[in-house]
């Protein structure tokens, strides 16, 4: 998920790992681990792409309060404690302290700062707090990261605001005083605080369009689940209660149709609709509900494509890749229509979400954009007739690639070199006969016509892909990631063989051989899969497509493992991740390096990465659903639970919160394996 080349973009410092990180999707607040937000890198506050205040700096007296500790106690709220050590009693013990609480909102964040005195003796002291704001746009600061000199504020009641343009940052500081300068701020509180008491003010720095909000603005959303909880492993249930935490911040609503949910694709980067990133993060989330499926599926729809422009990519009944508010120097335009696979994840998300009980009104009304999509999958995303999907960027200003990795360097060979345009990657097929399929059964469920077109046409794909895509190296056969423009196979192991799986691509045989490649340790590194094989001449265990592991990826590969059967390559995989969760606080990144955990190899954080992110969070519930062997049938009124040996060590284990057809639903398993399952929906439930 990129708008410029990572290899051409420098990395902003301090890198984003080391940040603390505060989220109400569509606003982050980024700061150092002391609880400064300053003029370096990435920090500040972020709202829809645009710093609206880039420093946030206490001192007392001058002196900045020594870091003694933080956490993050949800994903919108951080606490920091830092030691003033030249006041109160002397001696060892420190007895003076600033806690600082930090509350991110929709518009903004709330920042509660309390001098704490444990001393015996008064206090007397200077509270600081040094503001600024740049407005620097998003894209802009992940690709150097440089602040663009803070503007002038002005004064305003009880605190000083910032003119923008499009947007306006108001601080409300009660009883400050205030000295602005050409660049910033300084308010000061003269504070006097008797032996064991404390002093409180709380700072709201609110973010507003001057003139209304731009249509590309999405504006805040709950995503409507149940409270999850896990009990059993104590990572996995570390790690299901940040992710969940996460997803929910990430939740954002269409603003043509507010009650429509969907997921941002990431923060800080990313809080925006992205059609790939936001119908994942819905799918691996069936399990909760199917509110978000649905607000995705119809603000896709509301936006899908309806003509042809070379400029924007778009094309009748495609589905968009992202939506951005226009800024300056921004490379893409506003709607950006240059995926290959997004139509086709979207009928899988409409099929997958009938499947887990979206109302039969909801389905109805997609029928026609589903009608739509499934044209284009089967007559306009073949523009030679070779009879597979592909991409080029015939404008010259969008992205080269368009799957999902869509760097520059992504499609490669064995020996490093690029594969020239048009594309046609494997895991498009893969997904377009998915969808054929689920479209055939939603067309013949509703009565339409058209689903026995469809199959004949999944069919003869799955034939084309066989004979064109397969190759070999010194370990055996496998299919290639990619053809390139002249029909030659891109013949380079890669994570993308994980995403054949499930979607009744391969037949048996070769389903087993796309599994043993996977579980190899070229590409299972034991902290989930990398992108590209050690063995590549391209292999960078930091390369963004080219080596590194993405926690979505992995899942993705674990669902298809299940489905079509090898549990045992899926729980090592789904054990990788659980591996590294620890390394990251349990907040997966969107991506890390691809280090070799067996070589004892450290866990290393990919500079840029967004954290959280929207299908890295989801991940989690994709691994509980592998785990348990959880599948729904609502239209055929049945439910599934089939827990298999493999996961045996993720056993005991009970999930509540879950959802199917509207109504809660537990499911609890013993260490034998045996599943309890708890639910009011009127389905036959199936354990084994």
């Amino acid at each position: 998920m990129v708008t410029a080349s990572p290899a051409s973009s420098p990395v902003p410092q301090p890198f984003l790992h080391d940040l603390v990180s505060c989220v109400r999707a569509p606003t982050v607040a980024l700061s150092g681990a002391d609880g400064q937000l300053r003029a370096a890198g990435a920090q500040g506050v972020l709202s829809h792409d645009r710093r609206v205040l880039s420093e946030l700096r206490v001192d007392v007296d001058g002196h900045e309060p020594e870091p003694a500790g933080h956490g993050l106690r949800g994903a919108g709220h951080a606490h920091f404690t830092g030691i003033v050590r030249h006041l109160g009693d002397a001696g060892a013990d420190p007895t003076v302290r600033l806690e600082r609480q930090r509350f991110a909102r929709t518009d903004g964040i709330t920042e509660s700062l309390e001098l704490v005195n444990s001393a015996r003796v008064p206090v007397v002291a200077t509270v600081r707090l040094h503001v600024a704001a740049d407005f620097a746009a998003a894209d802009a600061i992940k690709q150097d990261g440089a602040q663009r000199g803070g503007r002038p504020p002005s004064s305003a009641p009880g605190g000083v605001e910032w003119d923008g343009g499009e947007l306006r940052t108001t601080l409300s500081a009660p009883g400050a005083t205030v000295e602005a300068h050409a660049t910033g701020a300084v308010l000061s509180w003269a504070v006097e605080l008797a032996p064991r008491s404390s002093w409180i003010v709380d700072v709201t720095v609110t973010a507003a369009f001057a003139a209304g909000p731009p249509a590309n603005a999405f504006g805040p959303a709950d995503a409507g689940w149940d409270a999850v909880t896990v009990t059993g492993r104590a990572d996995l249930a570390r790690l299901t209660e940040r992710s969940v935490d996460d997803l929910g911040a990430l939740a954002l609503a269409d603003p043509l149709a507010p009650g429509d949910t969907f997921l941002a694709a990431g923060s800080p980067w990313f809080f925006t609709l992205f059609g790939r990133d936001s119908l994942w993060a819905a799918r691996f989330t069936l399990p909760l509900g199917t509110g978000v499926a649905r607000g995705t599926l119809r603000t896709l729809a509301r936006r899908q494509g309806t003509r042809h422009d070379p400029d924007t990519a778009e094309a009748p009944g495609k589905i968009l890749h992202e939506v951005r508010i226009p800024t300056a120097g921004s490379r893409l335009p506003p709607v950006y229509f240059g995926t290959v696979d997004a139509t086709a994840l979207w009928v899988c998300l409409l099929h997958d979400a009938w499947r887990w009980g979206l109302p039969d009104d909801d389905v109805r009304d997609l029928l026609d954009p589903l009608e739509a999509a499934l044209r284009w999958l089967t007559e306009e995303a073949d523009p030679d007739g070779d009879g597979f999907l592909e991409y080029v960027d015939s404008s010259g200003r969008g992205l080269a690639n368009q799957g999902w990795k869509d760097s520059g360097d992504s499609i490669q060979y064995p020996d490093g070199t690029i594969a020239e345009p048009p594309i046609a990657l494997s895991e498009a097929q893969a997904y377009a006969h998915e969808a054929a399929l689920a479209g055939a059964d939603l067309l013949d469920a509703h009565r339409r016509e058209g689903g026995d077109r469809l199959r004949e046409w999944a069919a003869a794909l799955r034939e084309r892909f066989a004979a064109a895509f397969w190759v070999s190296d010194e370990k055996g056969r496998f299919p290639a990631i990619a053809l390139d423009g002249a029909k030659r196979p891109v013949g380079t192991v890669t994570s993308n063989l994980g995403h054949l799986l499930g979607t009744g691509l391969l037949g048996p045989d070769d389903a087993a051989v796309v599994a043993d490649r996977l579980g190899r340790p070229d590409l299972d590194a034991g902290y989930g899969l990398r992108t590209m094989s050690a063995d590549a001449a391209g292999f960078n265990p930091l390369g963004y497509h080219a080596g590194s592991s993405w926690p979505h990826d992995t899942a993705i590969a674990v669902r298809g493992l299940t489905a079509d059967g090898f549990p045992g390559v899926a729980a090592s995989l789904a054990g990788g991740l659980l591996r590294v969760a620890p390394d990251f606080a349990y907040r997966l990144p969107e991506l890390f390096a691809g280090t070799d955990a067996r070589a004892g190899e450290p866990v290393l954080a990919y500079p840029a990465a967004c954290r959280p992110q929207a299908w890295s969070a989801a991940t989690v519930v994709a691994l509980l659903q592998a785990a348990l062997g959880l599948t729904a049938d609502v239209p055929g009124g049945r439910l599934r639970v089939a827990p298999d040996p493999a996961f045996a060590d993720w056993f005991p284990l009970r999930v509540e919160g879950l959802r199917v057809a509207g109504h809660p639903l537990t499911v609890a398993v013993d260490a034998a394996g045996h599943a309890d399952v708890r639910t009011s929906a009127p389905l036959t439930v199936e354990t084994a």
